[in-house]
């Protein structure tokens, strides 16, 4: 019978910091292949910055985890930040990992979308992101105090499946399916000073910011603003959202233009993430049976007891694995060159459109244009050879171990995760310093059309053989508390 409870926990050197990275209205925004505007028009929610630094008590590791209320960032824009960041922090840029929101109000902000309209501002923009990201990264150095992480968990029924099957037109679509399973699970971490000061917080969940689509023409963070605010109004200090793996997850009510919609979507989440966050104990302690007493019924009692030094020991150690873990390609991946010959039709299609003033058909065939474009984007950058090297690293922070890895999973990933390691806090943090190979989805995924299968670079399988690698580093790094 458990007669003690242990909250994980991580001591080290926290700071945070944050800044403003609000494009200017006008920039490229188009996002949706569906939608009919390529500027934006407005602002619902500034984007921001949020960056994080942690550095063990002995000074000998550290990471800043920046995170960017971003939907994609191409990898060689993600590697400059780092680097740049590096540089300022004197620091290697191994060390700095580029957490992207995943917000789709963000619009895809490459350098190879300058030539369309409002796409001359990307370039400024990206070189200011920089000047700000290594601002923030710097201020969060310079504020950084001994502090306690304190993880916990809770539940948010916002994200819902998304592979719904349309009986009528015999296809997967993807969106609400009220049958699927949904991981509710989210991650929270206070970091808190041995004065009980609230440094910041992190909330770590999936679901992808789709709330606000085609008909969305502001510049928005989706629901991870509001979620954000209702954190920070409470506890006084920045929020930290990272991403997990939402690959086949996102909001029951979604895909609107409404920024109203996308505000309850957050609250929602912040709400359950300041349920989480209330339930943390004092930092250096746990809680213990400590027995009956006797008032009418027989009572059990439980109080909080100060760490004994040995698992104040243990709260401090940091290991750190990066893995590379070779995906294979799928068979069928389109060529490059297939793929162009299907722009240019569609391009040809959308021009004939427009000129026909068919608003129905034109929708349809930027729509398939822009699929085309992406597809085209992704192949390029996809590495030479018969399989995808995906980076992984893996960090045992004190009580808690960090994931952080490019890509889309689905939520298998996790979900297999905590459930083989239930006692070990697991932060996942995915769309981490690149977007490639895209969507690893699950294996049992394949095979029936949808969207994420279809787009996905790597074999079936793919997933369950990254999951069993990450396993048995997790089960190395756990035996460290043992």
């Amino acid at each position: 019978m458990m007669t003690r409870i242990d909250t994980p926990q991580t001591r080290c050197r926290v700071g945070f910091a944050r800044t403003d990275i609000t494009p200017p209205v006008g920039i490229y925004h188009r996002m949706w292949g569906a939608a009919l505007h390529d500027r934006s028009t407005g602002v619902h929610r500034p984007l921001t910055a949020t960056a994080l630094w942690l550095e063990s008590l002995d000074n000998r590791n550290h990471k800043l985890i920046l995170g960017l209320d971003h939907c994609l960032l191409p990898k060689d824009e993600c590697d400059r930040l780092r680097m740049a960041i590096g540089r300022r922090l004197n620091i290697a840029a191994e060390s700095v990992f580029v957490c992207l929101s995943h917000t789709h109000g963000s619009a895809w902000m490459a350098r190879s979308r300058s030539h369309y309209p409002g796409g001359e501002l990307i370039g400024p923009y990206l070189d200011e992101l920089a000047n700000r990201s290594e601002a923030a990264a710097l201020a969060a150095v310079n504020t950084a105090t001994v502090a306690t992480l304190l993880y916990g968990t809770c539940k948010c029924g916002l994200a819902a499946h998304r592979d719904f099957w349309d009986a009528q037109a015999q296809q997967f679509v993807c969106g609400f399916n009220p049958s699927g399973a949904a991981d509710e699970t989210v991650l929270v971490i206070k970091a808190v000073t041995d004065e009980g000061r609230i440094l910041g917080t992190v909330v770590n969940y999936a679901c992808h910011p789709t709330t606000l689509a085609w008909e969305n023409t502001l510049i928005s963070p989706d629901y991870v603003g509001a979620m954000r605010e209702v954190v920070e109004q409470h506890t006084g200090a920045p929020c930290l959202f990272l991403q997990a793996a939402s690959g086949d997850l996102g909001p029951r009510e979604g895909y609107v233009g409404d920024v109203a919609v996308a505000d309850r979507n957050g609250r929602q989440l912040g709400f359950s993430a300041l349920s989480g966050l209330e339930a943390l104990p004092a930092p250096g302690t746990y809680f213990a049976y400590t027995g009956p007493v006797l008032s009418g019924a027989v009572l059990g009692t439980w109080k909080h007891f100060p760490l004994e030094t040995e698992r104040i020991v243990q709260s401090q150690i940091w290991q750190r694995r990066d893995l590379v873990v070779r995906l294979p390609y799928r068979l069928e991946l389109p060529t490059p060159e297939a793929t162009r010959t299907e722009l240019l039709r569609w391009q040809e299609e959308e021009a004939a459109a427009h000129t026909a003033g068919d608003t129905a058909r034109l929708s349809e065939a930027r729509a398939r244009s822009e699929q085309m474009v992406r597809q085209l984007a992704r192949l390029d950058s996809l590495p030479e050879g018969s399989v995808y090297p995906l980076l992984v690293t893996v960090s045992r922070l004190g009580g808690a171990i960090w994931i952080f890895t490019p890509g889309e999973l689905y939520q298998k990933f996790q979900q297999t995760l905590r459930n083989r390691f239930p006692t070990t806090a697991l932060v996942i943090g995915t769309i981490t310093n690149d977007w490639q190979p895209g969507y690893i989805p699950a294996v049992e995924s394949y095979g029936y059309g949808i969207y994420q299968e279809t787009i996905a670079a790597v074999a079936p399988g793919s997933l369950e053989v990254l999951i069993e690698v990450v396993s048995r580093e997790l089960q190395q790094l756990s035996a460290l508390e043992s």
